[in-house]
């Protein structure tokens, strides 16, 4: 039985005449979507799949399906003879241009069982005079399938032998997405072998010594594993030293390497090739020299064996020495180990004749994170989702590692200039404490917002948004957002509570308790819903903050927009008074320092409603309040007047008193939220949640926790922070849940908007919903007197009630969990250091599907 190895990302190449057998062998090994037939192209084209004439367009559009299969990643199995060398190249070539393995099966079945089989298929009109010059074809390059450019070549001869084959599905060297971490990522070592077990140490790796005393191990007590993004070798004082140490970890499987450009040049020189002994590789030979010859044996083929790159963590994270752009990652082909291994040249030489290299990551948008090396920096320099490790150790810098997932650095110092560099080292800004710099090129660029687009998110997986909601969001943004570097994220839209059946109310406090109740939910807070304008306040605590952690360095020192994205206030230098009043109350109220962070982002509401909506107060509710006391008053001096006549107009003029009071009471309603403002005289602050601080997203901490800092900054400044109500509820206790209804009902006979009912922690799964996804994060519960200015001032009578009650909420709440959960993705994207295209991939999300038509009452 002849088993087959066949490379999982691979382009297929059936050989065979026709009657041997082809689709039959491919539907019993490959799944029927990667086929890709000639005669079902041919019919697609045609409407005929025996139709000769139509094959340049047929076999134009299987090379057309391969090419996009083979670009996302996905197997591809080619059905047709393929006997002449013309077409095997083409497709020879379209692997290539993929960086994908071509691989070739022939079947080699005989002349006259083919021509049988062929005499079975009433489809098959043709003589056997074609079989066999197709089996001459066959025949005449079997031999020569390697030579053409097939990786593997697999000859199956006969039925039995075709009948008996099995397929194993190889996965390539490079695809180690089994293997999660932890990881720690080392930089280029460069012979430095004391520097490296220094590194390891502080890494928490013990060292395994030989009985000479050499360092040929070394492992963690945590199972962590370390990688080595190449050029072990060249320049440094012990080549050999650090290759017998990192051969001994990789034998052990305690590390994982990938080979550097130096490894590919000392290769060669070892295996007696002709190369430039430069850049270090005399030193190499030179110490090598001093070793046995089993010792240089066995450090030739590691070297030899090692590979361009790793995916690694389920295709999270890519090793390569020089980095990898997107479409090379687990790919396989000269053109990606070249790549993999120096970068990408424009071309041109600098000053110091050294070849410059394309700036690859500038571009990045890919989804892994990229870790390497080959470039020598002074600093760190996050650039988009990659990070280079080469700190030159060997120039007189550091030896820098990078652990995974926790994206925390760890560096030692070289002991001493080694080698003197040929160009100076890059030194960019370094933000204070973190020892790294954020650097962001290409901030907003179109492609990254525009078309049909998929969010992954750790809390709801995948989020669509559609094509015209992006092109709607895009207009937004463009013309009237902040400084897009503050904009790290937008809050969501929030669902109301389940519609009441009680006399006089839409909303009541009981239908949210019964939510969250029916979820599994034990204990939830209730918390004042302030009537004010939403403002997501982000603070630096200092200019210099602003520009190393966010960028701007026009001396602005945060920003304070609305829940689209646009700034709060017209003058920049009324929000830099606000900023500088939040700063001032954070800093007495110790948050900076408990949290160790420089700047925080807090999620708010910003009092009074008529400091935002004053054009919205004029042209809607003051005018409907106005018009409807005018029209009214009239109606009832007019019903006045035909009573004094005789005339018994009592109904009438009861329901239009009655729907004068309605009027009185909606001009009340609204107007209890309106207060003059003069510039910043009069504005206040009701926050209810510290969104994020450095490297943390507290969005997810429970709401208790929130709440007790956000007192101690209305303490602070009692001026201009309102502290925000709460009662917390136990969803057992009838009692408990009595006490916050009465508490609800005298803040909403009071003026007050009402409450806002949430779980008591932030992130919960409820045991009622389907699938297990994330219940409600909070739901709106707002007195009667208030929903007037929603629904109309007569919205209470009892038609209007009936037909108000059965709107639907189906669609809100699931834009609030869907907002949600790009909130908490874009605060994770930016806490973590990820470049700000990827956190506004998720904040242009939820602009776009603030476009959708839900009903804007709700």
């Amino acid at each position: 039985m002849a088993e087959l190895s066949i490379p999982e990302l691979s382009l297929v190449v059936l050989i065979g005449s026709t009657g041997s057998g082809k689709s039959t062998f491919a539907r019993k090994h490959f799944r029927g979507t990667a086929i890709i037939s000639s005669d079902a192209c041919r019919g697609i084209v045609s409407d005929d799949e025996n139709d000769q004439a139509a094959t340049p367009e047929a076999f134009a559009l299987l090379h057309h399906i391969a090419g996009v299969r083979l670009r996302r990643g996905l197997r591809t199995v080619v059905d047709a003879t393929n006997v002449q060398p013309k077409a095997r190249q083409e497709l020879i070539e379209l692997a290539r241009a993929h960086d994908v393995l071509p691989v070739a099966i022939v079947l080699d079945v005989p002349e006259q069982e083919c021509v049988r089989r062929n005499a079975s298929r009433p489809d098959r009109d043709f003589g056997p005079h074609v079989v066999a010059r197709q089996q001459r074809d066959l025949r005449r390059g079997m031999r020569f399938l390697e030579r053409e450019g097939f990786r593997r070549v697999h000859v199956l001869h006969g039925a039995a032998e075709i009948d008996a084959a099995t397929i194993a599905n190889e996965r390539l060297w490079n695809d180690r997405r089994d293997l999660t971490g932890p990881f720690d990522v080392i930089g280029d070592v460069h012979g430095c072998r004391s520097e490296l077990e220094t590194l390891l140490g502080e890494l928490g790796y013990a060292l395994v010594r030989d009985t000479a005393g050499r360092a040929v191990d070394a492992r963690h007590p945590e199972g962590r594993t370390a990688v080595f993004v190449g050029d072990l070798v060249d320049r440094g004082p012990d080549t050999p030293g650090v290759l017998r140490l990192v051969m001994g970890m990789v034998s052990a499987g305690n590390a994982l390497c990938v080979t550097g450009n130096h490894e590919f040049k000392l290769v060669r020189a070892l295996d007696g090739r002709k190369v430039r002994t430069t850049h270090g590789l005399a030193e190499s030979l030179a110490q090598l020299e001093g070793e046995d010859g089993e010792f240089r044996k066995t450090a030739l083929e590691f070297m030899r064996g090692l590979i361009s790159h790793y995916v690694l963590d389920g295709g999270n994270l890519v090793v390569a020495h020089a980095g990898l752009k997107e479409q090379f990652q687990g790919r396989a082909s000269g053109r990606v180990r070249e790549f993999a291994m120096y970068g990408e040249s424009t071309g041109e030489t600098d000053e110091y004749g050294l070849p410059v290299r394309y700036p690859w990551a500038n571009d990045y948008r890919g989804r892994a994170l990229v870790l390497y090396g080959h470039t020598p920096m002074a600093e760190l320099v996050w650039v988009n989702n990659t990070l280079c490790l080469d700190t030159g150790v060997v120039f007189g810098g550091r030896l820098t590692a990078l652990r995974y997932p926790e994206r925390e650095p760890v560096s030692v110092a070289a002991e001493q200039v080694w080698y003197e560099p040929t160009r100076p080292l890059e030194t960019p800004s370094v933000v204070p404490g973190i020892g790294m710099v954020h650097r962001d090129p290409g901030v907003l660029d179109l492609d990254d917002v525009i078309g049909r687009r998929v969010v992954e998110t750790r809390y709801l997986a995948r989020v669509g948004v559609q094509e015209d909601a992006a092109s709607a969001a895009l207009e937004v943004m463009s013309r009237f957002a902040v400084d897009p570097r503050w904009l790290v994220y937008l809050p969501p839209t929030m669902s109301p509570c389940a519609t009441s059946t009680l006399d006089g109310y839409l909303e009541h406090p009981a239908q949210a308790f019964e939510y969250y109740r029916s979820e599994g939910i034990e204990t939830v807070v209730c918390e004042e819903k302030h009537m004010g304008s939403r403002a997501v306040v982000v603070v630096a605590r200092s200019a210099m903050t602003a520009r190393d952690r966010f960028g701007v360095s026009d001396g602005s020192t945060g920003a304070v927009y609305t829940r689209t994205g646009r700034p709060f206030f017209d003058a920049a230098e009324q929000g830099e008074t606000l900023l500088a009043r939040v700063r001032a109350a954070a800093e007495k109220a110790g948050l900076f320092e408990e949290l160790g962070t420089d700047w925080l982002a807090l999620d708010t509401e910003l009092l009074p409603w008529s400091a935002k909506a004053m054009g919205l107060l004029r042209t809607q509710y003051a005018a409907v309040g106005a018009a409807a006391r005018a029209s009214l008053g009239a109606a009832a001096q007019a019903l006045d007047a035909v009573r004094e006549r005789g005339l018994d107009v009592t109904d009438l003029a009861t329901r239009t008193a009655d729907r004068a009071t309605d009027a009185a009471a909606f001009t009340t309603a609204y107007g209890r939220y309106c207060w003059p403002v003069h510039g910043l005289d009069g504005v206040r602050l009701a926050p209810f949640q510290i969104l994020a601080a450095q490297g943390v997203n507290y969005a997810v901490h429970e709401h208790n926790w929130h709440l007790e800092r956000i007192d101690r900054l209305a303490e602070a400044d009692p001026e201009l922070f309102t502290p925000t109500r709460r009662r917390v509820v136990n969803l057992s206790d009838p009692d408990s849940e009595a006490a916050a209804t009465a508490w609800w009902t005298e803040l909403t006979t009071a003026g007050g908007e009402g409450m806002v009912v949430k779980p008591s922690g932030s992130l919960v799964t409820g045991a009622g919903t389907r699938g297990g996804r994330p219940v409600q994060p909070g739901v709106k519960c707002r007195g009667p007197e208030y929903l007037r200015i929603i629904y109309g001032p007569e919205y209470l009578r009892p038609a209007n009630l009936t037909r108000l009650r059965q709107r639907g909420l189906g669609g809100k709440r699931s834009l609030a969990l869907r907002e949600y959960a790009l909130g908490l993705e874009a605060l994770d994207r930016f806490v973590t250091g990820e470049p700000l295209w990827r956190v506004h991939e998720a904040v242009f999300a939820i602009l776009a599907l603030e476009t959708q038509p839900i009903d804007p009452r709700l």
